[in-house]
């Protein structure tokens, strides 16, 4: 495995790693109280100085998409912050680009080099300064262009700014510029590969690609490497910039030295053991777009032990699927949230799954429930919990320990659709 790194932060112990990302929360809590007014009412009346332990951050409200949408929304329809307070900056030299996402959310780029924080995945995927990289992200209205081309700059790179589409137009620059590998979705450089082919042109240069955006099958991954590509992927948002990467040791992803990552359980703000499946929540340190306890909606669960390459900080799975599970059930919605209300009214509840079936119009529900030395009287003071929580009449199945998979499921909808 290798013994290169990007910098001295991915190999520092691990203990120093957690010392110096939570001496740093305190001064970020209070940034975005101050700069932030969104924060300034989400974290109103904590003391940034007591947010110095893993506990206390987990004590703090988690700010989901919706809000951050919701907030937008408002604040620009009363002439307000465009950013719905989430931002600390403000248009002008400071902020030399704004870009959207599906939403609309508005998201602010600072002038900080390698403001999204790319450059630590390309080094991890094998680009190496004085290198070209074809970018095949969307430079229009999305960020993606513009995050992997400042972290290929900050790594000494030079990008030709491929954009989407145009397939022919990007068979030709890759066998005129000779590029040392590419970025972007994996389906598109898998139809850009096809392509090559069927117009008989050769690329030889293309030894490495950086794939996001999307899923990164093991099919696709071994399609690229039958033909002298090694893939490798990484995992960012708009919102946060990258938050793991992909190694040459392919087990799983690392995170990255910017982040405070949690895995909580869906619909909460409440940590999972470590190894079980749950929504993954993200604090960064980005002191422009300070996002405290932002929650990503999607699943993932930590692996034991570090990186085989070296890489001390923690890893992750990878995408595992989305955490919002909220479903209809006889006219009314059951969020993941009402779930783990209903077993936090339990201290011998260790782990619950309300499973929807029947057909469309006819719903029936079970909560199956994990439970360690169940009191007499559980199961039926369980469902009197169902109908006060969800207003619905729900089964109750009590399970020994370890009964229910580790895949992040709350609500599972088993209904046929027939």
């Amino acid at each position: 495995m290798t013994t290169s790194f990007f910098d001295a932060l991915e190999n520092r112990s691990a203990t120093d790693r957690e010392a110096e990302l939570l001496a740093a929360l305190p001064a970020q809590v209070a940034n975005a109280q101050q700069n932030a007014g969104a924060f300034a009412s989400v974290l109103a009346g904590i003391d940034p100085d007591s947010v110095s332990t893993r506990a206390a951050l987990a004590a703090l409200p988690v700010t989901r998409k919706h809000e951050l949408l919701e907030r937008q929304k408002a604040e620009r329809a009363a002439g307000g912050d465009v950013f719905g307070g989430f931002s600390t900056l403000r248009f002008g030299a400071g902020m030399p680009r704004v870009f959207a996402s599906p939403g609309t959310i508005y998201e602010p780029e600072g002038t900080r080099k390698d403001y999204w924080r790319m450059a630590r995945a390309m080094f991890a995927a094998g680009f190496r300064p004085g290198q070209l990289i074809h970018n095949c992200f969307s430079y229009h209205f999305v960020p993606a262009g513009s995050m992997m081309e400042t972290g290929a700059h900050a790594l000494g790179c030079t990008v030709f700014a491929g954009g989407t589409g145009q397939t022919e137009q990007q068979v030709q620059a890759m066998a005129e510029l000779a590029p040392a590998g590419y970025i972007g979705t994996p389906s598109f450089l898998k139809i850009i590969i096809e392509k090559a082919a069927e117009m008989g042109v050769a690329l030889p240069s293309l030894k490495r690609a950086l794939v996001s955006g999307e899923a990164f099958v093991p099919s696709l991954r071994d399609w690229l490497a039958e033909r002298g590509v090694a893939g490798y992927q990484c995992y960012a948002t708009a919102d946060l910039g990258l938050i793991a990467y992909e190694t040459e040791a392919r087990q799983g992803l690392v995170l990255d030295e910017g982040v405070i990552v949690e895995i909580v359980r869906p619909g909460t703000g409440d940590p999972v053991p470590e190894g079980e499946v749950g929504e993954l929540v993200v604090t960064t340190l980005n002191a422009d777009y300070p996002l405290i306890r932002f929650g990503t909606g999607d699943l993932s669960a930590v692996l034991p032990g570090p990186c085989p390459t070296g890489r001390s900080n923690t890893r992750i799975k990878g995408w595992m699927g989305r955490a919002d599970q909220t479903t209809k059930i006889r006219g009314m919605f059951v969020h993941p949230g009402q779930v783990a209300d209903i077993a936090r009214r339990f201290p011998e509840v260790l782990k619950a799954r309300l499973v929807v079936t029947g057909e469309m119009a006819n719903d029936a529900m079970t909560l199956r429930v994990e439970a360690a030395a169940p009191a007499e009287g559980l199961k039926a003071r369980i469902g009197e919990a169902i109908r006060d929580v969800t207003k619905l009449r729900g089964d109750v199945e009590m399970l020994s320990p370890g009964s229910l998979p580790n895949d992040g499921v709350v609500i599972q909808d088993a209904r046929s659709y027939k």
